[in-house]
């Protein structure tokens, strides 16, 4: 497969994994860059700037193909030295970066100046075409089925991608409930120049979080996410599990929610140790929608290769008969 996303990234297949927290290491980025798509490494799941020099350094002794660091620019309980992880790439020599979260234009002539793709991530056509117009060189369009934070407007992929298409003279890539050829193929035909996956990357062998998370997820049906921060306009799409119940139950009380109310049950160390130690009620972690759809928990190579496979007998057969029946 040939798209603006596979020219413009060096990859064989049109499939990025995106970045996700305590998930994004070395292991997986490589796994998937490996297998043909492009992998990713989380910047601040590492404790220091100095910390994701390593980890970068640790990515390229495992792979010799293109891979990106995601930045992430959210408001945190503890401030955040962002300019320092932005300067931590540069220096590094990536030249794939996905950001996410607020606006990156402050971070974009520096990247610039390094000669960096810059993919930002996007959850409205409003903000698609924005970040078209501040300089972003693609954008990923995130649909309502995704896993972390899915904006407020609530619109799934079905819309998003056919208005992208419209209105975008960037490429961009389908985020957001795809985890099968289905998918792929699906989103190419709505005008995506490529796919990005967080959840299903979560299901493979190389992803370095507990045995049982994968299997949980692997039990799970489309039903099994839950929506929390609505009260405080920060909505996260999380696995369902007895803390996000927890959460739920807080925020539809009476009056208004403090995060001050919640804070001590979504703490990110928590996240941490459910993915290291295996208690799936330890605390919250992202996913999305496409739980439904994963029933195995593959290599990222098989996954890749037969996603593709899967798309492309959609494209050549299934789709082409229709037109010469």
């Amino acid at each position: 497969m040939k798209t603006r996303v596979t020219e413009m990234l060096g990859i064989e297949h049109p499939i990025i994994q995106g970045g996700m927290q305590w998930v994004g290491l070395a292991e997986l980025a490589s796994a998937v860059s490996n297998a043909g798509g492009l992998g990713t490494i989380t910047a601040l799941t590492q404790p220091t700037p100095e910390d994701l020099l390593k980890e970068i350094a640790r990515c390229r002794e495992m792979t010799d193909k293109p891979f990106a660091v995601n930045l992430t620019i959210l408001p945190t309980i503890k401030p955040v030295p962002y300019q320092e992880y932005a300067q931590a790439i540069v220096d590094s020599g990536i030249k794939i970066v996905e950001t996410a979260g607020r606006n990156p234009e402050p971070f974009l002539p520096m990247f610039k100046q390094a000669g960096i793709t810059v993919i930002h991530k996007c959850t409205s056509i409003r903000h698609s075409l924005k970040a078209e117009k501040i300089g972003c060189d693609m954008v990923s369009v995130d649909g309502f089925e995704c896993a972390g934070h899915p904006g407020e407007d609530d619109v799934t992929n079905m819309i998003l991608l056919p208005l992208a298409a419209r209105q975008l003279k960037i490429p961009f890539i389908a985020s957001g409930g795809i985890g099968d050829g289905r998918g792929l193929a699906a989103a190419l035909a709505m005008g995506a120049d490529g796919i990005n996956m967080g959840t299903r990357f979560m299901v493979t062998r190389e992803a370095p979080i507990h045995q049982k998370v994968k299997q949980r997820m692997v039990d799970a049906s489309e039903l099994d996410t839950a929506l929390i921060y609505r009260s405080l306009r920060n909505t996260a799409r999380v696995f369902r599990n007895s803390v996000a119940e927890k959460v739920m139950e807080i925020e539809s009380q009476d009056g208004e929610t403090k995060f001050e109310d919640i804070q001590p049950l979504v703490q990110g160390v928590k996240g941490r140790e459910l993915f290291d130690g295996g208690d799936l009620d330890k605390g919250i972690w992202s996913a999305g929608m496409i739980v439904g759809l994963i029933d195995d928990i593959p290599t990222c190579e098989a996954l890749l290769s037969r996603m593709v496979a899967e798309a492309e007998e959609i494209i050549r057969n299934r789709l082409s008969d229709m037109l010469s029946a």
